[in-house]
């Protein structure tokens, strides 16, 4: 039967000083879901590419197949047949939300194949219980903008209490992606569970200064605030030349840099899309010379979250 096919796109989770909390929606990449109904009950994934065979085809290990699962149970459609193909347009274990923008894409794609009408955000439980069966927990930092767009703040990730910040005209991510690959259960399960009280404030200090920034449209307050001071010194050791690569996007004129999620991707946050080239670029030559290849994506953030192609 014929189906829907859904883009969730990529997202730099935690944006440093947000952990758990915030993240942004990035252009591209991204994945692709197309859902379609089935006479045979239940979920069946029928095809997966660009995943060099290491996802499931079981739908109860895979997070798009657990993000469907989970909302036909949610609307008592159980028996619903439904077949899903996946494809990867994104790296994995990339520090890139590839496992949330599955979820995204897929539960959002069974959504209108059965036509529910029902919102993006009233799906958000769904694609967050996908997502969980990587992270261990529910944290919305990539989920929520991967299907929702945007730069999102989760006030509470238990009750999705999620909310959309505003984002001042011009700004631009570069994201350089070496070709590591860091699991993002493993990389929690490393983090320490104290926090020094000097740096708990600090932090906070540099979250609410960054909101400010971006509703005032203070790109100078934005920058001074965009620094990490409890997750990143945990996991810049796994991240070859980690300071060297933030020091040449911080010089190329980025507002600030820091690890897109678990890593090993690093993003870097800039005024305009020609800074944001030249500190992908740079990023890069730091990699290269530590003999380690990278790819390089440029974005603006994406506003829209999941969409229909």
């Amino acid at each position: 039967m014929s189906g829907i096919k859904v883009f969730a796109p990529a997202s730099v989770g935690n944006i440093g000083i947000g952990f758990d909390i915030m993240g942004a929606a990035l252009e591209r990449p991204g994945d692709e879901i197309i859902a379609s109904k089935s006479d045979t009950p239940g979920v069946r994934i029928t095809k997966i590419t660009g995943a060099g065979g290491k996802l499931p085809y079981d739908a109860e290990q895979n997070t798009a197949g657990v993000a469907a699962l989970r909302f036909l149970e949610h609307i008592g459609a159980e028996k619903q047949g439904i077949e899903l193909e996946i494809h990867k347009k994104m790296p994995l274990g990339s520090g890139m939300g590839s496992s949330a923008a599955s979820a995204a894409a897929a539960v959002y794609a069974v959504s209108e194949v059965l036509r529910t009408g029902m919102s993006k955000r009233e799906l958000l439980p769904f694609a967050a219980a996908g997502e969980r069966l990587v992270s261990g927990g529910i944290q919305l930092d990539n989920v929520a903008p991967s299907l929702l767009g945007g730069i999102m703040i989760a006030r509470d990730n238990e009750t999705f209490d999620v909310h959309r910040l505003h984002v001042p005209k011009g700004l631009f991510m570069a994201v350089v992606r070496p070709h590591l690959e860091l699991l993002t259960r493993e990389m929690r399960s490393r983090l320490s569970r104290e926090v020094p009280l000097s740096s708990h404030i600090q932090q906070n200090a540099n979250l609410a200064g960054f909101i400010i920034g971006l509703y005032n449209a203070d790109i100078p307050l934005i920058g001074r605030s965009l620094n990490d001071v409890i997750i990143e010194p945990q996991r810049a050791a796994f991240i070859p030349g980690f300071y060297d690569v933030k020091s040449a996007a911080l010089d190329a004129g980025a507002l600030g840099c820091s690890i897109s999620g678990t890593g090993p991707a690093i993003f870097a946050l800039c005024p305009n899309s020609l800074v944001a080239e030249n500190a992908g670029i740079s990023m890069k030559k730091v990699f290269e010379n530590l003999k380690i290849e990278a790819d390089i994506y440029l974005s603006g953030i994406n506003q829209e979250g999941a969409v229909i192609c």
